[in-house]
């Protein structure tokens, strides 16, 4: 087994760089729920320099008992005129900020603070938390201090503050507790914060062991492959820094219980280099559709996506179907499980008396009429009461909304929703909100992405964090190639290598006209992202959001409230 050291490179956070607010409080009694605060002291820290102390009286709106004001020195006529909980948490919250909060049983204090704020009708701001007690009994047997209470370990320190049940000056007995822990905890090789908070929430030696999987890792934007030792994917993930995202799964900041038993399968790590966020994101969806990783939750079934098709024959019907074919029908979605494209089409049906049927008609040979004509929420067409030419007058009514024209549907099913709910139909008219809402979501999806999957090539450019320009080239929705000009850097002859690169990774592919699919989303994002400018187009085009007004009255009638992204340059 490798033996792990630590460098200079891979340290995190260094600790001498973190800010902690020691913390120490004094109560009514033990219980959060049924117990107030008193007294909270603390001192913030950073490098061993003591960067300021809070500390306040608390009223805590009730008796303090005999025994809490012997053991505090606290009484009644002390936290009279102080202020309640709900005003010294707050000016407690302020002086800590975003800093690592640490006490001596952290459990306890922090439980007090989290009952304050819910108390208070303010979020906990989720601050990391380090316990004293729990990296003193890692550190330090009873053969050096016979217990770990407060009191042992500042007089094993030496710590210049006695504690003595005051919150300040706990909290400073605990800083010079915390320092000493520090320095021993830095003998075993801990010197970041990242590894502190391993080490203090007990991460398995086994899989700390497993940190010298990143130590050759780039520290670049890109994709990051966990394997086992048979060479199997487990897990497939993204990151603008791949060492740093890899060497946290070997930290206390991996909380997911799955990931834990991945890393302790992982023998290796590939990485796969990537010259945009959005190759990256590419790149990620195709491996983890081509290797399905056991670890993987998301986008590993891709074929599970369902569409809505509105079918091509003499008497077109709404279909739930798995693919995008280029067979000239109209599609709708994706959508993320069959139910939801059927609670789509059911409501369209409750409009339109397009047929419901799965039979394919005849023109000319009739058939027997089912239960919906007999409910008038069909024509018949199957009888021949209903002609081509009529029923066609209904079709053009679904393809319209499904081409972006839903006013007429949209008011029928409005109108509906008022009727149901005017009748104490509260039920049925919920229900049929939530069919409307499929619908609407499945069609403005397939608005905003069928015009990107239809063109044939682009190239946009974003302004990129590393200065310059990331540059991506698609093709019919696809990501084709990407790359990155440099600061100060003309950018069009990047424009056409990257063309030329896309031109030899495409040949011999046939890109599918209408490639809705989830690959089509993520480019469709980035191009919305502010900042972005497209700057070569081949094909029909508008911009999918901003820009020209026409391009928003084509794409998105159903969301006319989305946010317009300024800045689109379309040029052919």
């Amino acid at each position: 087994m490798p033996m792990v050291q630590g460098t200079l490179d891979d340290l995190g956070t260094a600790l001498h760089a973190v800010t902690f607010v020691v913390v120490d409080l004094e109560t009514t009694g033990g219980s959060p729920q049924d117990c107030g605060i008193t007294e909270i002291g603390a001192v913030k820290v950073r490098g061993g320099e003591v960067l300021g102390e809070f500390q306040t009286l608390v009223d805590p709106g009730e008796p303090i008992p005999a025994f809490i004001s012997v053991l505090t020195g606290i009484t009644d006529a002390m936290v009279r005129e102080a202020p309640r909980v709900e005003a010294a948490l707050g000016a407690f919250l302020d002086f800590a900020g975003d800093a690592v909060l640490v006490a001596h049983n952290a459990g306890f204090d922090i439980s007090f603070l989290r009952a304050a704020a819910a108390q208070a009708g303010r979020p906990w701001p989720g601050n990391q938390v380090l316990d004293t007690v729990h990296l003193a009994r890692q550190l330090l047997g009873r053969d050096e201090v016979p217990n770990h209470k407060l009191s042992s370990l500042a007089a094993h320190f030496g710590a210049t503050t006695t504690p003595d049940h005051r919150a300040l000056h706990d909290a400073q007995a605990t800083v010079d507790v915390l320092h000493g822990l520090i320095g021993r905890v830095g003998s075993l090789g801990v010197h970041s914060l990242e590894e502190l908070m391993a080490y203090s929430a007990r991460v398995s030696q086994a899989t700390r062991r497993k940190r010298w999987l990143a130590d050759d890792l780039p520290h670049a934007p890109g994709v990051y492959v966990f394997k086992d030792d048979r060479g199997h994917v487990l897990y497939v993930g993204t990151s603008v820094d791949i060492r740093t995202r890899v060497r946290s799964y070997f930290t206390a900041s991996e909380k997911r219980s799955r990931m834990g038993e991945m890393v302790r399968l992982a023998a290796s790590v590939t990485p796969v280099v990537c010259a945009t966020t959005l190759e990256a994101e590419v790149r990620e969806l195709r491996l983890i559709a081509e290797h399905k990783p056991r670890y993987n939750r998301r986008s590993t079934r891709p074929e599970r996506a369902q569409w809505v098709k509105l079918t091509v024959e003499s008497f077109p019907r709404l279909s739930v179907v798995r693919t995008v074919a280029p067979d000239g029908a109209r599609y709708v979605g994706p959508f993320g499980s069959r139910a939801a494209a059927e609670e789509a089409i059911a409501a369209v049906h409750e409009v339109l008396p397009l047929r419901q049927c799965a039979t394919r008609l005849s023109v000319t040979r009739p058939s027997p009429a089912c239960a919906l004509a007999e409910l008038g929420r069909c024509g018949a067409p199957c009888t021949g009461a209903q002609s081509v030419e009529s029923y066609a007058a209904i079709v053009d009514q679904a393809v319209a909304l499904l081409a972006g024209d839903g006013r007429r549907v949209m008011r029928a099913l409005t109108r509906r929703m008022r009727i149901l709910a005017e009748q104490e139909r509260f039920e049925d008219a919920g229900a049929l909100r939530d069919r409307v809402l499929h619908l609407v979501r499945g069609v403005d999806r397939a608005q905003r992405m069928e015009p990107l999957a239809r063109s044939p090539e682009l190239v946009a450019a974003r302004p990129s964090v590393r200065g310059g320009w990331d540059l991506v080239c698609v093709r019919y929705g696809h990501l084709a190639a990407s790359t990155h000009a440099p600061r100060g850097a003309d950018p069009m002859p990047y424009v056409e290598a990257l063309r030329a690169s896309a031109e030899q990774v495409e040949a011999g592919c046939a890109p599918a006209p209408a490639g809705l699919t989830e690959e089509t989303e993520k480019v469709l994002r980035w191009l919305e992202t502010p900042g972005v400018r497209i700057v070569h187009l081949d094909g029909e085009w508008t911009c999918p959001v901003g820009g020209l007004g026409s391009a928003r009255a084509e794409l998105e009638p159903l969301a006319t409230a989305r946010r317009q992204v300024a800045g689109f340059v379309a040029t052919a």
